[in-house]
Order: C-alpha cells, then structure tokens, then sequence
C-alpha cells in the first residue's frame, strides 16, 4: 500500500506539517508506505495555460510537479493539506494542483484521499471545499475532510488525524465504495468533463489515452 501526503504550506514545523507527519507515522506502523512532499522543497514551476498537456499527455516543463504527479497516479492514496490564505490554498499548493494533471486526465480515479485545512480565522471551511472538489472532480474517494483552526503556531494535540489516518487505512486495504461519492462523480464526469473532452477532438488526445490507461470510459 502506497500513500502520498502533500505538504502545502510553506513552513516544515507548523501546524499543518505537524498534522501531516502525525499521519505519516501513524500510517508507516500501520505498514503503509508513505512518500511526504514539502511543496516549498519541489521546483514547481506556474500552469503556463497552454494546454499542450492536454494533447501529448505530459507537461512541456521538466520539473518536480510531473514528477510527484506521476508518483500519486501509481499510489492506493493520498492526504492534501494546506493552510488558509485570503480563503484559499496556498500558493505552492494551488501551482501544484494547476500542474498536477487532476481534473480533466482524471488523476485520482479509484484513489482513496484525506484532505487537511488548518487556518486561524475565516476561510478554512473554503480552503477545505476547494481540496474536497478537487478529490471529487479528480475522481478520488474522499474517506476523511477535517479543518482545523488553532491560533498561529499552537497546535498541542497531535492526535488530531489519527482517526482520518486510519480510515484511510482501512478504506484502502478493505476497498470500500462510497455510493453517493460515485454518483456525484458520474454525473459531473458524464454530463461536464467527458463531452468537453470529446469535443475537442485530437487538442486532447493525451486526456484520452490517461482515461485509457484507467480504464475510464472514453467513446
């Protein structure tokens, strides 16, 4: 069983890397193996828009986001986390999900996922919905979504995500289903993503052939 978790905030010792790392050993005793991303030590560089992906299925730019990209479509899960900034995710992690190839190739299909968002004010429920859609979009499995908000720097409960750790655990090696999940994916997928993406002929041609290769219904 392999696990990616992705750090997006920019500070190594806070709370959401705290949060982060607590899972981590949490799954490593369990017997997961478990690869850890700090997005602030990866060369990721910003979505140029050009959407030559879309047709060769790789990113034009050679740096670390195809690179972790590809080593969450081999992996059974993964767990996102990321502080709030003006209500949102923070820069490094919005750049990686720009570059990640999520959405449209359809990157977390039959994965199973975690999301984390911590903040100290307003904002961190919007943090946490923009991580949930993007599992859910991406067709992922979303087994556990917590937000956590604490004052700057004060988490003291390191206990918090053991639960979600677990369960992703369990979901994974026991393959549950999650029915409502599913059916909010198919209708998104059938009726928004997938005639989108057939509308646009060979321009998307590497979506295609990602769908292929996950057995993802195409003609």
């Amino acid at each position: 069983m392999r696990i990616i978790i992705i750090n997006g905030s920019p500070r190594k010792s806070g709370v959401t890397a705290s949060i982060l790392h607590n899972m981590e050993q949490e799954l490593k005793a369990r017997g997961a193996e478990v690869e850890f991303y700090d997005l602030s030590d990866q060369n990721i560089s910003q979505c140029q828009g050009c959407c030559a992906c879309y047709k060769k299925g790789f990113c034009h730019i050679k740096d670390d986001a195809e690179k972790i990209s590809e080593r969450i479509r081999k992996a059974d899960g993964l767990i996102l986390g990321s502080p709030t900034y003006a209500s949102n995710v923070s820069g490094y992690m919005k750049k990686m999900i720009d570059r990640g190839h999520f959405v449209i190739e359809q990157l977390l299909t039959g994965k199973y996922c975690v999301t984390v968002a911590t903040g100290e004010n307003y904002g961190s429920k919007e943090t946490s919905m923009i991580l949930n859609n993007l599992v859910l979009y991406s067709g992922g499995r979303l087994t556990s979504k917590f937000v956590i908000n604490v004052p700057f720097n004060s988490l003291r409960d390191l206990s918090v995500g053991l639960k979600a750790a677990d369960k992703l655990y369990d979901s994974i090696r026991k393959k549950r289903r999650y029915p409502l999940q599913a059916i909010s994916h198919k209708i998104i997928f059938s009726f928004g993503i997938r005639p989108f993406v057939l509308k646009k002929g060979d321009l998307y041609k590497g979506v295609r052939d990602r769908w292929n290769e996950n057995n993802i219904f195409v003609s």
